[in-house]
């Protein structure tokens, strides 16, 4: 078809239709280009704005952009495959007006999608320092939940992802309109010459690489700060990954490398001995990790355990860890128990600190096993491992414990019963997350007492969740720290408050002198920075409290996975169990310990002070941290450098095998 000659009086809608029309039955195809590149660069160059001080520090403005182009094209490119697939078929005189009409439909429903996610990117990133991915996804599943958190805290991006993204659909229904009057102008040969070469240009615009591998988030990672590296993808291209990336995430650590099965077990053993842990693994085929523990405090009657889990305390908000001071009630109760000064979450999202503190399963870059299929029954938990010793097992909570499959997953794998914003009669306060934590610490003081009035041992976890976006909490119970009522500061200092008064009561019961109290974080509340992993966003509180435990301060790098094993050995238990974690009652004083963070597609194993990142398709990463001044920085390779990579490689190699072949359970199950 020959291109519209212009006039003055030629309108926008004809002057587009001018510059895609040459491309004939493909002109919807062109139309997608011409519009989704200039929209998807401004998007990147105004985030780039936005996020100045930070791309600033990368100096690397110019090849962002021209590596963004190619990932935009990589994605219209995606987006032309099903339309391109179908013209052979369709782009003919017999079915001219459907594939007309079927074509820029397509264009307008794609360019609606490019923008609605790209609207919703700047909400996104302020709150979890990336473009949307898994997260984005994963939130979909629970519409009540996000709808009220968006209407609360987030209305303005709610209209905003509302209406920009209707104005530039009713704008590119305009310019595409005079599309919709084209006649077929090319003839079955013309389309059948062209197509096979328009479909490997745009195969090889996806792969967007001649190397062996296809062009994946990992060669776009040019900086070192990894919300930079966002930056340079495009939101709808960062989802279509997660998406790809949960397909396959059975084995979703050998991005990092392979080893066999004995050499991953090699490495479990080379660190136990590193950390002079004397329990020995019991050779058991089936559950390799099978270590017998015997509990270093030895009672007459094993005490009750309640493990609370605090929502997105970091270390950011305790004054003696470096951070804000709205802890009080935390500081106070730290100088009775055993208090953690270098522990560190595994993962940023709840579920993984509900994975590491109550199962003891390292973290990998596939989903919490909370989440996940396989480990949905026979998956070894503190539950279960109690139950098997007469304990009553209780999961209590303050919103719906539906939400992240946590009731499905407790139910299933040890948990008795579970107690949740149903079972609150006339709370004082509901908010987008369910009751305050009052009302949850209240119920959890009067389930706990029934409990022991029963005679029998109990374990308990309480989940809070106050202190979570649009943090609400009720009126007059704290001074503000922040003028702004409704900031994380100030749900946090609330947060403490309430269990500041729980264990005003707990200490006045019965059930005091028979009870271990685990308070730890689940992890920080927006994980950021410009390192590869922000290791300072990953240390959290941890307090140990109760019965006839003297103060101790803990000064070894720990692990949220470390916290369960101690756990069982302070309330007397003897067990067989397939956790790696240590036993901090037993461990000597001095040693540098180990952590391990997941953070997105990066995995830092810490050593002391030592650092190893494995990335994927990437060499390992080395730095050193400094815990005081809360900085990662890069450093010369210890010189047990390829020692220290096996070691880390092994470890987040091991949970996505023992997880894939279902061998993390307790015997005889």
């Amino acid at each position: 078809m020959p291109a519209i000659s212009f006039s003055r009086t030629t309108s926008p809608a004809e002057r587009f239709w001018g510059w895609v029309a040459w491309a004939g039955p493909y002109a919807p195809l062109a139309a997608l280009f011409v519009i989704g590149l200039p929209l998807l660069s401004l998007s990147r160059a105004g985030l780039m704005l936005w996020q100045m001080q930070r791309v600033d520090a990368t100096g690397v403005w110019g090849q962002m952009l021209l590596q963004g182009l190619r990932v935009d094209i990589i994605q219209l490119s995606l987006m032309s495959l099903p339309l391109l697939a179908l013209a052979p078929f369709l782009a003919n005189a017999a079915s001219w007006r459907l594939w007309r009409n079927l074509g820029f439909f397509w264009v307008i429903a794609m360019i609606g999608l490019l923008t609605t996610l790209e609207v919703a990117s700047p909400a996104f990133i302020s709150e979890y320092d990336t473009r949307p991915n898994r997260l984005f996804l994963e939130y979909l599943k629970y519409p009540h939940e996000v709808a009220s958190m968006l209407w609360t805290g987030f209305r303005i991006h709610l209209f905003a992802g509302l209406i920009i993204p209707s104005l530039v659909i009713f704008c590119v229904a305009g310019l595409t309109r005079p599309g919709l009057q084209q006649e077929s102008s090319w003839s079955r040969l013309r389309l059948w010459l062209s197509w096979p070469l328009i479909l490997l240009l745009c195969l090889f615009s996806i792969r967007s690489s001649i190397d062996h591998r296809p062009a994946n988030p990992a060669l776009f990672a040019i900086t070192s700060d990894p919300m930079v590296n966002t930056l340079i993808l495009n939101s709808s291209w960062s989802v279509i990954q997660a998406i790809y990336g949960m397909k396959h995430e059975n084995r979703s650590s050998e991005i990092y490398g392979k080893m066999s099965e004995e050499e991953i077990l090699g490495q479990v053993r080379s660190v136990r001995e590193r950390l002079q842990d004397a329990r020995p693994l019991l050779g058991d085929k089936d559950i390799p990790t099978l270590t017998e523990q015997t509990a270093t405090a030895r009672r007459k009657r094993p005490l009750n355990l309640v493990i609370v889990l605090e929502e997105s305390l970091g270390a950011t908000f305790v004054e003696s860890l470096g951070g804000v001071p709205v802890t009080p009630e935390l500081e106070k109760l730290k100088k009775d128990g055993w208090w953690f000064e270098q522990l560190y979450a595994t993962g940023t999202r709840s579920v993984r600190g509900i994975e590491a503190v109550v199962t003891g399963f390292p973290p990998t870059p596939a989903q919490s096993t909370v989440k996940l299929s396989l480990s949905q029954r026979n998956f070894s938990t503190l539950a279960e491992i109690l139950s098997r010793r007469g304990y009553q097992t209780e999961f209590i909570y303050g919103g719906e414990s539906h939400f992240d499959n946590m009731r499905g997953f407790f139910m299933a794998n040890g948990f008795d019963t579970v107690v949740d914003q149903g079972d609150y009669v006339a709370p004082a306060f509901k908010g987008s997350w369910g009751v305050s934590d009052e009302d949850l610490f209240n119920k959890a003081h009067e389930q706990i007492s029934a409990r022991h009035a029963g005679g029998k041992p109990s374990f308990t976890l309480i989940f809070s969740s106050s202190n979570h976006a649009p943090f609400e909490f009720p009126d007059g119970r704290i001074k503000l720290h922040d003028n702004e009522k409704a900031t994380d500061n100030n749900a946090v200092k609330y947060a403490d408050y309430a269990l500041g008064r729980f264990f005003e009561k707990a200490r006045a019961s019965d059930y005091w002198h028979d009870t271990v109290f685990l308070v730890v974080a689940d992890h920080d509340i927006r994980v950021r920075g410009d390192s590869l992993v922000p290791i300072e966003r990953f240390h959290i509180p941890g307090l140990i409290i109760g019965a006839d435990l003297k103060p101790r301060r803990i000064k070894t790098v720990a692990s949220q996975i470390d916290l369960p094993t101690t756990l069982l050995s302070l309330i007397g238990v003897d067990a067989q169990h397939p956790m790696i974690g240590r036993d901090l009652s037993r461990e000597p004083e001095g040693l540098p310990g180990r952590a391990m963070m997941q953070y997105e597609q990066h995995y830092a194993w810490m050593e002391g002070q030592q650092v190893v990142i494995l990335r994927p398709d990437k060499a390992p990463a080395y730095g050193s941290y400094d815990p005081l001044r809360k900085r990662l920085q890069d450093a010369v390779p210890p010189p047990d450098a390829t020692e220290m990579a096996q070691r880390a490689l092994g470890h987040v190699l091991l949970p996505a095998w023992l997880y894939r072949e279902q061998r993390y359970r307790l015997p005889g199950k």
